[in-house]
């Protein structure tokens, strides 16, 4: 029997977070809690990916989840992303690291998707795009529940009429990157509220509620408004399970880390985050160039983590960053679920 949103003990979705917080502990965790935990298959290879699919399930007989990125082709010309390498060079020369040459990469799209085929995790989510609906039927047709992240109407039509089965819905307030089709089109800020009644409005599919979700209060808020389940990824970023690093851990609870963000410098797409020196110096100058600004700027974040320093790596944060605590995944779900459960 296929599984539904409707199936979960607790409507609360641990969010796929890539390039390390998400975890095959973390997923596990909130999954045994009774809501639904995600690895992300972001940045990986195709094995590695099926890997951590493999390890998850070894942690729990509860349903997992997993996340694809959409590749799409970069909007960056070779002169940007060569000029941005230049600007990267003396930074990386401080961090005694190296500003690789960009190269196309689809994040090794298919042979992910032939992962997820073969392992079958209950719910497969996208983000940066909507598959075709040739990918999601196969899917379906293997008994994963489809996902497709949508930040507007707009989206939420597309995905839709591809035929996916449910929706998360990407208020701005979210961390981390934005699942916004377009990589060019700065994301839209209308607030989760307005952007949620608009979508569940519009279409019967279940709906998942994203963005600051950080408290009890807030998924009542949206479930109230309609959501089938509310997904939140900052406020697991501390976590015992998370594999967060410990540059970014400390930044979170760190008074001088004043707000959050939304920059291209990074990666080349838009993503929320707290505004360190890196925002602050290359934000205006990063080309809209994704995954080759990705690529270019890896080393860098690397090796300042490596080097325990918080101003050269990327800190992907919620706007509600300042509820995140620290304790077990289960607790956390807990203390989101509130009366729910």
């Amino acid at each position: 029997m296929t599984f539904g949103l409707q199936d979960l003990a607790v409507p609360i979705l641990g969010a796929p977070m890539a390039g390390g917080p998400s975890t095959p502990a973390l997923a596990a965790a909130v999954s045994n809690a009774g809501g639904l935990g995600f690895v992300a298959a972001g940045y990986l290879s195709a094995e590695k990916f099926a890997e951590i699919v493999v390890a998850a399930r070894a942690l729990t007989s509860a349903p997992i989840g997993v996340n694809l990125f959409v590749p799409g082709p970069s909007a960056a010309t070779p002169g940007e992303l060569e000029r941005y390498r230049e600007l990267l060079a003396p930074l990386a020369e401080q961090y005694g690291a190296e500003v690789p040459e960009p190269r196309p990469d689809d994040d090794a799209w298919q042979a992910k998707l032939d992962v997820v085929a073969d392992l079958a995790p209950e719910v497969a989510s996208f983000t940066f795009g909507c598959p075709s609906a040739e990918v999601l039927g196969r899917l379906r047709d293997r008994g994963v529940l489809t996902a497709v992240t949508v930040t507007s109407l707009d989206e939420a039509n597309t995905a839709v009429s591809a035929g996916t089965d449910a929706l998360v819905v990407q208020g701005p307030e979210a961390g981390g990157h934005r699942g916004t089709f377009d990589p060019v089109a700065r994301p839209g800020d209308e607030p989760l509220d307005g952007l949620l009644a608009a979508i569940v409005a519009a279409h019967p599919v279940p709906v998942i509620a994203a963005g600051g979700l950080a408290g009890a209060a807030d998924v009542r808020r949206v479930l109230g408004a309609g959501a089938a389940a509310a997904q939140a990824g900052t406020a697991f970023l501390l976590s015992d399970e998370a594999g967060t690093n410990g540059a970014h851990r400390a930044a979170l609870t760190d008074e001088k880390f004043t707000e959050t963000v939304v920059t291209r410098a990074f990666s080349g797409r838009y993503a929320r985050g707290l505004a360190n020196d890196f925002t602050r110096r290359y934000d205006d100058v990063a080309p809209l160039g994704y995954p080759e600004v990705n690529q270019m700027t890896g080393p860098l974040r690397r090796a300042s983590v490596a080097a325990g320093d918080p101003h050269g790596t990327n800190l992907w944060a919620g706007t509600s960053w300042r509820r995140t605590s620290s304790g077990s995944a289960a607790d956390i779900v807990a203390a989101l679920a509130g009366e729910i459960g």
